[in-house]
């Protein structure tokens, strides 16, 4: 993976400020370590950052290349997993290449069919594309929105990023917020709406997006959205060719010239894909999958089982090591590590994030990173399949709201009054949620309860599952680490899309049509594991460490934290005995000591990126 950047300017010569693309290029240097490179036109400058994983000797960017008399320039960041068979539908077309890099065909594929290359494409990314003949800049991102690509116009000026650290670079583009910003940050945050970028005059491209930038203004449009159809499988059928999809995905996204490893946690998603890998590195001769485990200093102590985490990993971990003879690493940390990495999360977010659920993915991420640079990863299989609880409960289906923002009354109890006033939380959630339902393509003749089933599914996949994508590549790509994610195919998200949910919940239980797939893949006990969230720490260490920073910024005068919140009510909360369990934040895994450490983030981010509130 990359980190790319661009800067278009209609009314400046950008040959002679060659050093504002380097400087933005340079904020990225973490996503892409192996190597920085500019290509710097009057009107174009584009800057590329690379994490070498196929080809390592050649796919340099930008990359350019001539059709006729026409240059075209890419930057891109992401893997294409059908590459192989794009090349040879081009070199049948004429094209000849250079390189075994995936960088190539894309560039290739765009001059050969132009925006129409997205349908072709099976992978991750987020590229551009200059024409310096039609003086147009293209760009565009992946249909799930695996990789992020933000961008900003001011005046005649353009600019992108993969991160809106590359943009607010640009000496012109203050970092500011707005009422829609503050908004984002303590109604939403830490998710965020599809197109919002949160701070002042910055959007983000839409997962199944493209746009077109050039002298006459700005054109997107989507490529790509979830499409409603009846589904004319038999269970068992279904079952099967879920599995020759994932089967088939694991096996695309495993091919790297680099260390490739898996993330095992013991539960249904992460074992499958690592089960799946181990039996493509048998067949292969690969030898044993390299594994990675993540959990924290006394957590077997302090484990509380509950609804959301029924049961520990650890023991499961080693169950599915054993059982498929990995190469497994188990990885802990402590409290000072988890809160002094706080800090770390928010930088490579450019936000405030999930606290130690973000701090200890970037640590985990940062281990990994000594011995593997590309990792596969379970994310999405709950959002497709419809494995959280709230699928699952009356309170969640009857509510009004996103699912996993129930307790938004309660949030608002920690904010000043002036906030209140000034950015009506509660109208700002209720408009976004009734936004996110107008999209979803219901199906004719559905019944009510169907119809409920869908829109929560189309939440999940457009709503909470782009708070994950982003975590993920922002935590991993922090530290120069690739993760792949085969639950996001767009094969397999758009088949599992319009399965019925009395077969999804087959057996009835959660994802049971998934757990149906894998039979024979994983051993009995496995498959039947209830599910089990990316684990936190429970370590009452934690809690008292960011509830102590958070109230040292409530005393502090010059907090920039302090007019956004209410100081009486924050110290109250902390004064509680088990904070924890009777403050609900966000989702299912913050809670007390996780909004502690998001407001001391949210502090924290006000002063190092001097923020301005407009």
């Amino acid at each position: 993976m990359c980190g790319i950047t661009g800067w278009l300017d209609w009314n400046n010569d950008l040959t002679r400020h060659a050093g504002v693309v380097e400087t933005m290029t340079e904020t990225m240097a973490a996503r892409g370590p192996d190597a920085s490179g500019t290509w710097i036109s009057r009107h174009c400058a584009l800057g590329h950052r690379r994490l070498c994983v196929i080809d390592p000797d050649n796919g340099a960017q930008p990359m350019v290349r001539k059709r006729g008399d026409t240059v075209f320039s890419l930057v891109y960041n992401g893997e294409l997993y059908n590459a192989p068979e794009l090349r040879s539908t081009l070199e049948q077309r004429g094209h000849r290449f250079l390189t075994r890099c995936d960088t190539e065909v894309l560039l290739v594929a765009y001059i050969e069919w132009g925006r129409a290359c997205l349908e072709r494409l099976n992978g991750i990314f987020a590229f551009a594309v200059w024409n310096d003949d039609s003086q147009e800049l293209f760009l565009a991102r992946d249909r799930l929105g695996v990789k992020p690509l933000f961008h900003a116009r001011r005046g005649d000026m353009f600019l992108f990023g993969s991160e809106p650290k590359a943009i607010l670079a640009h000496p012109d583009f203050p970092a500011e917020v707005s009422a829609e910003g503050v908004a984002e940050l303590f109604a939403i945050g830490p998710a965020r709406t599809p197109g919002i970028g949160v701070y002042r005059g910055i959007s983000e491209l839409k997962p199944g997006c493209c746009m077109t930038v050039s002298r006459s203004g700005i054109q997107s449009r989507a490529y790509w959205r979830l499409v409603s159809a009846p589904h004319q499988h038999t269970l068992d059928f279904t079952a099967r060719h879920v599995h020759e999809l994932l089967k088939d995905t694991v096996r695309r996204q495993l091919v790297s010239d680099v260390p490739v490893c898996a993330l095992l946690s013991g539960g249904l998603d992460s074992s499958a894909l690592t089960s799946l890998a181990a039996a493509y590195y048998a067949e292969t001769g690969q030898g044993a999958v390299p594994t990675y485990s993540v959990d924290y200093v006394d957590n077997d102590k302090h484990f509380r089982a509950n609804a959301f985490q029924p049961n520990a990993d650890a023991p499961w971990i080693a169950r599915m090591s054993e059982h498929l003879g990995t190469i497994h690493h188990a990885v802990t940390f402590d409290t000072p590590e988890l809160a002094d990495a706080l800090e770390a999360a928010v930088i490579a977010r450019d936000l405030p994030g999930m606290a130690d659920v973000d701090a200890s993915l970037y640590l985990f991420c940062k281990e990994i990173k000594r011995g593997a640079t590309v990792a596969v990863s379970g994310e999405a299989a709950d959002e497709i399949f419809g494995g959280y609880p709230w699928f699952h409960r009356e309170e969640s289906l009857r509510a009004t709201t996103f699912p996993w923002s129930l307790a938004l009354k309660e949030r608002l109890q920690v904010l000043s009054p002036e906030t209140i006033d000034w950015v009506q939380p509660e109208a700002y959630v209720k408009r976004r949620y009734l936004e996110a339902l107008d999209e979803v393509p219901y199906l004719d003749g559905e019944t009510a309860d169907e119809r409920r089933m869908r829109e929560m599914s189309y939440l999940n996949i457009t709503r909470f599952m782009p708070t994950l994508l982003d975590r993920k590549d922002r935590m991993s790509m922090a530290v120069g680490l690739e993760v792949r994610v085969p639950f996001c195919d767009h094969r397999l998200v758009e088949y599992v899309w319009n399965i019925p949910w009395e077969m999804k919940t087959a057996g009835d239980r959660e994802k049971g049509i998934l757990r149906r797939a894998l039979k024979g893949v994983l051993p009995e006990d496995v498959l039947t594991r209830k599910k089990s969230p990316y684990p936190k720490t429970h370590n009452p260490n934690y809690a008292e460490t960011v509830k102590t920073r958070l109230l040292e910024r409530l005393d502090d005068p010059s907090s920039p934290l302090r007019p956004f919140v209410n100081a009486e009510r924050l110290r109250e909360i902390a004064a509680a005995t088990t904070p924890q369990s009777n403050f609900p934040w966000f989702g299912q895994l913050m809670t007390g000591p996780q909004m502690f450490a998001y407001l001391w983030q949210v502090d924290y981010w006000l002063r190092s990126y001097r923020v301005s509130i407009t």
